[in-house]
């Protein structure tokens, strides 16, 4: 009988003991970072971080409104369509958009190109590139300013809605493109391919607020906010690749 109660009394504790381990994830960091990419991040600066050239209410507005949606819509479409946020990346995703329904078209590319977007953006940050990323605009543009002239005609002239793109192509050269609503570059369908290195949304939700129907003047604005180290770190991402 003694034995019994000792054994019962350490059979307890032993259970006790399993019971508050820690759970162990079964995702790999690779994994956790794939799914993270198909959730939306907290803003990395308070709304009214970016004005003057960004008022605060069109910041919270979009961010809240328009691009949570977008991310939600994309959780939805990934249920409906049966893919795997643990073992397809975003990006491939994308690569391979044309194989999906327009709802994970435009939500995946929504969500993508929004989650870049905020990145690109920064309060008082440096006014150009440097290093390999300033030499690939000189040499393919000419200067920096030729670069600004290219990049805003092609913001200005997106017919509705869409985005304006700097991005590095398959040979690893850098080329300025514009798509229509939220497809980006990296679709499969996209006229002009490759990794978006700065990207430009030129949607009216975007800026109209503030700057009603004068994209140019939210065009022109925006320049001040773009966040050349973040830029520069997509560039070297990609070029690494190649």
């Amino acid at each position: 009988m003694q034995n019994r109660r000792q054994f019962i009394k350490s059979s307890g504790k032993a259970s006790i003991a399993i019971a508050t381990l820690p759970i162990i994830s079964k995702m790999s960091p690779a994994t956790s970072v794939m799914a993270s990419e198909y959730q939306q991040q907290p803003l990395p600066y308070a709304y009214a971080a970016l004005e003057p050239a960004i008022d605060a209410l069109t910041m919270e507005i979009h961010y809240t409104k328009h691009a949570a949606t977008y991310a939600k819509n994309l959780a939805d479409a990934c249920v409906a369509e049966k893919v795997d946020s643990t073992i397809t990346s975003l990006t491939d995703l994308l690569k391979n958009i044309s194989h999906y329904s327009p709802k994970m078209r435009n939500n995946a590319g929504g969500h993508y190109n929004h989650e870049l977007f905020w990145q690109l953006m920064k309060p008082t940050p440096a006014k150009a590139p440097t290093g390999a990323l300033a030499e690939a605009i000189t040499k393919t543009f000419g200067s920096l300013d030729a670069f600004k002239t290219t990049f805003g005609d092609a913001a200005k002239a997106r017919f509705g809605s869409g985005w304006a793109w700097l991005l590095v192509k398959s040979d690893g050269s850098l080329a300025v493109s514009s798509t229509p609503n939220q497809d980006n570059p990296l679709m499969d369908m996209a006229e002009t391919k490759g990794t978006p290195i700065v990207g430009l949304d030129v949607w009216e939700h975007a800026y109209y607020l503030k700057y009603q129907n004068k994209r140019p003047d939210y065009i022109n604005a925006w320049w001040n906010l773009v966040n050349w180290e973040f830029a520069q770190k997509k560039y070297a991402e990609a070029i690494t690749k190649k």
